[in-house]
């Protein structure tokens, strides 16, 4: 077979003929891949009930969406994705901390999620809070102790945006924001600045992460960060669709708990049907800035209209 031609970036000249791509088949493969690194990231240690009430939230299963975004994100650029699994367990780990903590009574006092009673029902608030804070520490554990040949300047800025994505500019910052708007009224403005910082600021950091670990170009990694922004507030507009459209049963998670928590939600602001118009825009736009890299891109494209099509 001939080899593909490319460009000083790494990527291959327009006019490329369009390949077939089993998107499920992929997904499936990478999500079995990553369950088993999962599992492996928490071996035998103690205390053990810290480790079980990790293990509870962190192997619960789910899309795995965020560590795949990550493997597929450092094979794009040309990197090899197994030197970035451990990364990519971070990210998950960073992800289900979240959850743990957002669900608790403080937070948004909820009792299910991924189809069965959240951390802190089953183990306690101390003891979920606990395990949060054990899964954030073991992240950068896993990219600076566990990242195997990988050059040292990839995993500090590696570092560097997991951090930035855990704390004040990320996650922590989108959630207190996202709290002190709890029955007030909400411009688009402000319900955007909380879903950058929340969802798509994790979406944004496990595209990123693995295309540096893959040794991506300042310009590369700036097609990934608006690629994961598209696609960040696409899959929030489209988890608030699905609040008020799906059931407990269908989602894992208990439905309608924003219009219970009066949150200002985009099917709020907008409605139905133009927050699917612009969920499909986002879309659009994510797939636009992964342009440049054509046939190769397919499956970052093909996660961006899973994320606009899901139902749960």
């Amino acid at each position: 077979m001939t080899a593909t031609a490319t460009s000083p970036e790494g990527v291959p000249p327009s006019g490329e003929p369009q390949q077939s791509f089993d998107f499920k088949a992929y997904l499936n493969q990478s999500r079995e891949r990553v369950e088993a690194a999962l599992d492996a990231s928490m071996g035998p240690e103690r205390p053990e009930s810290l480790r079980e009430a990790m293990r509870y939230s962190l192997l619960a299963g789910g899309k795995r969406l965020r560590p795949i975004l990550c493997l597929a994100a450092c094979e794009l650029v040309g990197g090899d994705s197994s030197k970035a699994m451990p990364t990519a367990v971070a990210v998950e780990m960073i992800h289900t901390m979240s959850l743990i903590h957002d669900d608790l009574p403080a937070m948004d006092n909820d009792d299910l999620r991924r189809g069965r009673p959240t951390n802190h029902r089953v183990y306690g608030d101390a003891m979920a809070i606990l395990a949060g804070d054990a899964l954030l520490s073991r992240a950068f554990e896993m990219v600076s102790v566990r990242s195997a040949d990988v050059p040292a300047e990839r995993l500090v800025k590696v570092v560097g945006e997991l951090a930035m994505v855990s704390g004040a500019p990320g996650l922590v910052g989108g959630q207190v924001v996202d709290l002190e708007c709890e029955g007030k009224q909400v411009d688009l403005e402000t319900l955007e600045y909380i879903h950058l910082h929340k969802t798509a600021a994790l979406l944004r950091a496990c595209v990123v992460t693995g295309a540096l670990i893959g040794g991506a170009s300042d310009t590369q990694v700036q097609a990934m960060r608006t690629y994961a922004n598209g696609i960040g507030l696409a899959f929030q507009i489209v988890d608030d669709i699905l609040d008020v459209t799906a059931s407990s049963e269908v989602l894992g998670k208990t439905a309608g708990k924003d219009l219970l928590a009066d949150k200002t939600t985009y099917p709020k602001l907008l409605g139905l049907e133009p927050s699917r118009t612009r969920a499909l825009e986002l879309v659009g736009e994510a797939k636009a800035a992964l342009q440049p890299w054509k046939n190769k891109a397919q499956p970052l494209l093909a996660l961006a209209d899973y994320v606009a099509s899901r139902d749960r």
